[in-house]
């Protein structure tokens, strides 16, 4: 205080100055005008006025301009022989200077000197001076003065020497040894300045010297817990009174000390037990300071060896403190039960009740950590009743805390679920109260649970209807009861699996119909929800018979929307419902039981995804991870196993598309076969149905050629080829036409065709670019159907020459495709010339389904390499 009131009295015409300025230029230049001053007084040797221009140029420092060439005067006063001159000297060199600077060496020799001097003012600027600015090398030159002044006679050196000594610890840890002596000297002051500072220095030895550590506690525990003992019962004190309690700050450091000394030691604890019971009984709590003592207390009791007792004792300190009206007391007191938890969560339940209170506080901070202290509370002896609280205040909660709370919710009902009919009554209620507060994997968890909950589909459907009839503005509640009434809406409107707690409920078809159609109508639903209730509509097209054409009405509407997604279902969707009855049935039946476990893993990152780059050889990716390139050759289709149906950009299984769920595992272990050998279907794979049909035969093997001469496309796999040169791709050709999927499928598989007696099969432009043609020309083998001979005529338009010529083609697996050499690698230019390679094609399907094939193209024009690619469908029927 004496140096601030000499530094303005020093400084109180520039002072006058400065405030008398009205902008930030002014300022500037009155400052400019003093620093310029200073700088001639500096260059001039005033030493005079060196003591009022360093003055100046720490307050102008403490106003934030630079006064780096005024460190040297620092150095100048600090050299000189009055106090007056190395006070002000010393006081610009901790503002001005700091232990990074390399000026900062030349002061050494003035410390050590000032260190020694006979003054002990002096002594006392040298000690300030050197604990805050020490650097270690300073440590290592000036610690024998410091440790020696650890004795003085004079308290306040003493006083400032242990703090100087605790700076230079932290700087050379490897000096502690030499201060472990004269720190337990301190420890028997009367002084209580003097006390404060050794048990501080005794503090930071056991942190950074094991030695020092285990010496105090051999040898200063017991007179540790005496002092402590004495400052606890002594008598009133005014020097040291605050709040009625003697010396509060003696006490806190005490309390810190006996903490590292108990900590990891049993004799230890066992001898400050006692102390440590009559600060908590005694000290009164109706002050800060006293309740700082009771803080200090019980981390000390919490951290010290076991004492049940005690432990007991402070955390009934910590449940007053949760009463308190102090916000910061509350706080500190849940940040200190989240650690005793792990010590006695037996005593902190007991406080349950008080922490529930404090979610409900109003600051945000104490709702926060008091909600973490809950979900860490709950087991499963207490979920229902904990949770029942939750959930009754999330309905009063604000907005902006609704999110944390409905995820601890979620998280605590997920993992101490007792039956899955709480489960889904409990999570019914957040998603009705916070359904848009629910993350996607929630209500994703939701379905998967309700799908394993065979016996509850009726009681959940019907609770979901219930919910959906009082709040439709919650997004996550819409999603999970679209979906629960599109697989079992017939459930709903019979009040099948009706159990003794719910009451029957009446619901007809066309009121399951209207639930649907006001969720993908409503204005606030997105993409996904609409999307949802589309296919939702088309299964309750199946299960609904009269409301067909209703629901046909309300997916047509979407044709031309403008969203993509939606446009295609709806054209999708429309096309099943109009013109595929006979297998709208098996399409839309419901899905697969969901494996738990699986979902639970595959959530948590543990269980990969399986990715086929070839036949015979699958590689495990974690989910998210991208396709690794596969060869070349096979890379032309793209394909994976018919095994395992591999994921793709344009389609998946349908829950996979909805809810991000991967049900390829857990379809595997239910036992419905979603993948048949010879080949799956795009869209059958899409909609996960693979059960076979009254005939004995799957979906899939009815696939045939349609009276329209649209061929449907099956996914290809093999690749044949005279030639294994690899051939980097550096065009392509056009795509193939968009086929309707499901134009092949009727409900009696067409008879297989009569052998080719000598019919000809008209030849085909199988494929044409802007300058190359290809026409295949068919044939087929006597007694052999199956098999058709294919001769293929490419033909360059160009007037370049093709060089390297090499043909490609991959066919379905149901198909065997044999290559013969080609009669040239080389095609003329301008058509006067053409390469000739036949083709043997074997069709096991021969009159169930048709030739489909993709080619690739490979030659170079002028040194250039040139690829083409393509799909061919248009063969002649019968092949």
């Amino acid at each position: 205080m004496l140096c601030n009131e000499y530094l303005l009295f020093q400084c109180r015409d520039m002072i006058r100055a400065i405030r008398a300025c009205k902008t930030a230029a002014e300022e500037r230049a009155v400052v400019r005008k003093e620093c310029a001053a200073i700088r001639a007084a500096i260059n001039e040797n005033d030493q005079d006025y060196r003591h009022r221009n360093l003055a100046k140029l720490m307050f102008i420092h403490m106003l934030g301009y630079p006064t780096h060439f005024g460190q040297m005067e620092c150095l100048k006063l600090i050299a000189s022989s009055g106090f007056p001159e190395k006070r002000i000297g010393y006081l610009g060199l901790m503002l001005l200077l700091d232990e990074r600077q390399e000026v900062l060496m030349l002061v050494t020799n003035s410390l050590k000197q000032d260190l020694n001097h006979s003054n002990q003012y002096i002594v006392g600027l040298a000690l300030c001076a050197l604990g805050n600015i020490c650097s270690a090398e300073m440590a290592r030159d000036l610690a024998p003065e410091v440790e020696r002044l650890l004795q003085f006679r004079d308290p306040n050196i003493r006083k400032k020497a242990a703090l100087c000594s605790i700076r230079i610890i932290k700087k050379v840890p490897e000096l502690a040894e030499n201060f472990i002596n004269p720190a337990a000297a301190l420890l028997k002051e009367k002084h209580h300045g003097v006390l404060i500072t050794g048990v501080q220095l005794c503090t930071d030895l056991c942190k950074v010297s094991e030695d020092a550590l285990e010496y105090f506690r051999k040898k200063c525990t017991e007179g540790l817990v005496k002092t402590l003992k004495d400052v606890v019962n002594s008598p009133y004190a005014p020097e040291y009174d605050i709040a009625g309690i003697t010396d509060p700050f003696l006490h806190i450091r005490l309390l810190k000390l006996l903490r590292e000394l108990g900590q990891g030691d049993a004799d230890a604890s066992e001898c400050m037990n006692d102390i440590l019971a009559q600060v908590a009984t005694k000290t009164e709590s109706n002050k800060n300071a006293g309740n700082a003592i009771l803080y200090e207390c019980v981390e000390t009791i919490m951290s010290i060896e076991d004492n049940g007792g005690l432990r007991v004792l402070a955390i009934n300190i910590l449940g007053r403190f949760l009463s308190n009206r102090d916000n910061n007391i509350r706080y500190v007191a849940l940040n200190m039960l989240m650690k005793a938890i792990t010590v006695d969560a037996q005593a902190v339940q007991r406080h349950r009740a008080t922490i529930l209170e404090c979610v409900k506080d109003s600051d945000a901070s104490i709702r926060k950590r008091a909600l973490e202290l809950v979900y860490v509370l709950v087991n499963e002896s207490n979920v229902k009743p904990l949770t029942k609280e939750l959930i009754d205040y999330l309905e009063v909660s604000d907005e902006e805390f609704k999110g944390d709370l409905t995820a601890k919710i979620c998280s605590i009902v997920a993992k101490f679920s007792p039956e899955k009919i709480w489960y889904i009554d409990q999570m019914l209620k957040v998603l009705s109260e916070a359904g848009n507060f629910v993350k996607d994997e929630v209500w994703h968890a939701v379905i998967v649970v309700i799908s394993n909950a065979s016996d509850l589909h009726g009681y959940t459907v019907r609770a979901l209807y219930r919910a959906l009839q009082l709040s439709t503005e919650q997004e996550s509640l819409v999603r999970v009861a679209i979906w629960c009434i599109g697989e079992y809406g017939d459930l709903l409107v019979n009040n099948v699996g009706m159990i003794d707690v719910e009451d029957p409920i009446t619901v007809t078809e066309s009121d399951a119909v209207d639930v649907i159609e006001i969720a993908i109508k409503h204005h606030t639903s997105d993409l996904t929800t609409k999307a949802m209730a589309m296919v939702a509509l088309l299964k309750l097209s199946s299960r609904f018979p009269s409301c067909s054409e209703r629901i046909k009405d309300i997916v047509v509407q979407y044709k031309g929307s403008l969203v993509l997604e939606l446009q295609q279902r709806s054209i999708e969707m429309n096309s099943i419902i109009a013109k595929h009855q006979n297998i709208r049935s098996t399409l839309v039946e419901r899905m697969p039981v969901l494996d738990e476990a699986t979902f639970i893993g595959k959530r948590a990152g543990s269980i990969q995804a399986t990715v086929s780059p070839s036949a015979g050889a699958s590689i495990n990716l974690p989910n998210g991870v991208a396709k690794p390139t596969a060869a070349p050759l096979v890379d032309l289709l793209d394909l994976g196993s018919d095994d395992v149906p591999a994921p793709s950009s344009s389609g998946g299984d349908l829950l996979h598309d909805l809810l991000g769920v991967d049900l390829s595992t857990a379809s595997t272990q239910s036992g419905v076969n979603h993948a048949p050998k010879n080949g799956t279907n795009v869209l059958l794979d899409l909609l996960s149905i693979g059960s076979p049909t009254q005939s004995g035969q799957s979906v899939s093997d009815m696939l045939s050629s349609s009276q329209d001469n649209k061929t449907p496309v099956s996914p290809l796999e093999g690749l044949s080829s005279p030639s294994s040169n690899s051939i980097q791709p550096t065009s392509s050709a056009g795509a193939a036409p968009v086929i309707d999927l499901l134009d092949g499928f009727s409900s009696n598989p067409p008879k297989q065709e009569t052998e080719n007696n000598g019919t000809a099969y008209p030849s085909v432009v199988a494929f044409e670019s802007g300058n190359l043609k290809m026409v295949f020309n068919f044939s087929k083998l006597p007694g052999n159907p199956q098999t058709t001979v294919i001769e293929a005529t490419f033909t360059n338009l160009s007037t370049n020459v093709y060089s390297d010529f090499i043909f490609q083609a991959a066919v379905p697996k149901f198909l065997q495709l044999h290559l013969d050499p080609a009669s040239g690698n080389t095609l003329p230019a301008s058509g006067n010339g053409s390469i000739t390679q036949t083709l043997r094609v074997t069709n096991s399907q021969h009159g169930k389904k048709s030739l489909v094939m993709r080619i690739r193209i490979a030659y170079k024009m002028n040194n250039k390499d040139v690829l083409e690619e393509g799909q061919i469908s248009n063969f002649p029927r019968g092949l």
